[in-house]
């Protein structure tokens, strides 16, 4: 036993899917037993290094789940592996309403979970003179051989009970007064860990979000919320019939907005006027393998948004017809590096780069002037300005040019960002019409996402946050692509110019991979 705790003081993904159980009341009746053990799926062991990371590191996290992931099980886990494991550690826990914190017998609480996780462990690894009766009080568990202890706290309470090694906060994108809460926690603990699905845009977990960087593995990140992400294809139960029945259901019951905000995490669910709707997103991912397209051809486009002051990031996509091949971003305010960057990413292939021209962006021109004048230009790399207040490109054609009837384009679009943004939201409607109905268009009215792009996940939020508004004198279309909470979508503004370039007058308007039919 000894040696056996020794092992397990450094191993808690090991001891907790060798010695934890957990529960499942939907499974009573069922073949798969309520009560069952605590093996962990990929993501959930993930969560447990992701949790020791920023402990090491001390570091803030926060966990943005899909609901029904057992994000909140994992924790309760590595509570009771800190209270068993970790000499005077002290683990608070905190929720908006007290019964959701500890409710004696109800193992919907974050305690009476706790309590039957350290009933299923052996009595070997019970520490020396613990009873349950006496050491497992109304939220309060105590570890008497060591002194470590689980305390909890609700609503306004939170974070008033003194110092913690790691405070996790459970559903916090639903407390009534985060900014209190914030408050009580910033001198009591090093670690602070938001638990929760999503719940609007505006909120302390929203900006907290937004301003954190996704954590990837090892350490944690220094200075920023470290961001863990649990989204429903992580859990290897849920399939695309799953997702697509629990669709249809909350379609018909007329609750799609909470279903888009508690499975598919999506912040502006309930926000009205979304340019690019959640779904219609995620029908473009793999959207080339759902539909049999056959392999992208034409130039090469790319779209270059340079980052702005205030810890903005550059952005960089780039795309062959109808498929998205790239997109990253990173920090830098020397726009020569951005535009050195840039190059090296793209060489190989001729392409044609849409740089964003605006304010900091002039100096793009100014570095890649310097670089071809040097002869250090790849063969076939061409930078183009691409300005968002500029006027609209073909201007005095019919947004659908199908239809006369419809309005011509410098009086329906305010500006070029405008008709971009609007022309992008036509390729995802077209492609989650073509998945979702079966309807047949031109491949290069489509747009696809591979599934393995690194970051697909914050691009996926980026291109469903901006919001479409009207001038107030003439009605015509503006975007808002920072609705309050919210921060630049430099990702999805790169992908934006990369689909709508801007046609110099020198050549004549092209077809297809520019969005004109």
């Amino acid at each position: 036993m000894a040696g056996a705790i020794e092992f397990y003081r450094t191993r808690p993904v090991e001891f907790i899917n060798h010695w934890l159980d957990t529960y499942d009341p939907r499974n009573a009746g069922k073949v798969a037993p309520a009560k069952m053990p605590f093996i962990m799926f990929g993501r959930q062991a993930e969560l447990v290094e992701f949790i020791i990371a920023c402990l090491r590191n001390e570091e803030h996290g926060l966990v943005e789940k899909a609901r029904d992931m057992g994000a909140t099980w994992v924790c309760c886990a590595v509570s009771v592996w800190l209270w068993r494991f970790l000499d005077g550690a002290a683990v608070g826990w905190g929720s908006r309403k007290e019964q959701l914190v500890d409710k004696i017998g109800d193992p919907d609480s974050i305690f009476e979970k706790m309590r039957m996780l350290i009933r299923s462990m052996p009595r070997e690894f019970w520490p020396g003179g613990f009873n349950d009766q006496d050491h497992m009080t109304y939220m309060r568990i105590v570890n008497p051989e060591t002194g470590a202890t689980i305390t909890g706290e609700s609503g306004d309470n939170i974070g008033r009970g003194g110092r913690k090694l790691i405070y996790f906060k459970d559903e916090s994108s639903h407390y009534e007064r985060p900014e209190k809460i914030e408050a009580a926690l910033s001198d009591n603990t090093r670690v602070q860990m938001d638990i929760s699905s999503v719940n609007g845009l505006g909120n302390v977990f929203h900006r907290r979000r937004e301003a954190g960087v996704e954590w990837t593995g090892g350490a944690a990140h220094q200075g920023v919320t470290n961001v863990f992400v649990m989204d429903w294809r992580d859990h290897p139960e849920k399939t695309d019939e799953w997702y697509q029945a629990r669709r249809r259901k909350a379609e018909a019951d007329g609750l799609l907005h909470i279903f888009a905000q508690e499975v598919d995490r999506n912040y502006s669910a309930s926000v009205v006027g979304t340019i690019i709707p959640a779904d219609w997103v995620g029908s473009a991912i793999d959207a080339h393998v759902k539909l049999g397209l056959p392999e992208p051809s034409g130039k090469r486009t790319a779209g270059l948004d340079v980052a702005d002051e205030g810890g903005d990031l550059n952005a960089l996509a780039s795309r062959t017809g109808y498929l998205l091949e790239a997109v990253d971003d990173w920090g830098d305010g020397d726009t020569g590096k951005t535009t050195r960057r840039a190059i090296d990413m793209l060489a190989g292939r001729p392409v044609e780069v849409q740089y964003d021209s605006v304010g900091v962006g002039a100096g793009v021109k100014t570095e890649a002037n310097r670089i071809k004048a040097e002869g250090h230009m790849p063969k076939g790399m061409e930078f183009v300005p691409w300005s968002a207040g500029a006027g609209v490109q073909w201007p005095d054609k019919h947004i659908n040019p199908d239809d006369r009837d419809t309005p011509i384009n410098k009086d329906f679009y305010a500006n070029l960002k405008a008709q971009a943004w609007w022309q992008l939201r036509l390729r995802f409607e077209r492609t989650h019409r073509a998945v979702t109905e079966g309807l047949e268009f031109s491949p290069d009215e489509l747009i696809s996402l591979p599934s393995g792009l690194p970051k697909l996940r914050q691009l996926q939020k980026e291109l469903s946050q901006a919001t479409a508004d009207r001038t107030s004198a003439s009605l015509k279309l503006i975007v808002d692509k920072t609705p309050p909470g919210t921060r630049s979508p430099n990702m999805a503004d790169a992908v934006v110019m990369a689909f709508w370039p801007v046609i110099p007058s020198k050549r004549t308007p092209l077809t297809g991979s520019y969005g004109i039919r």
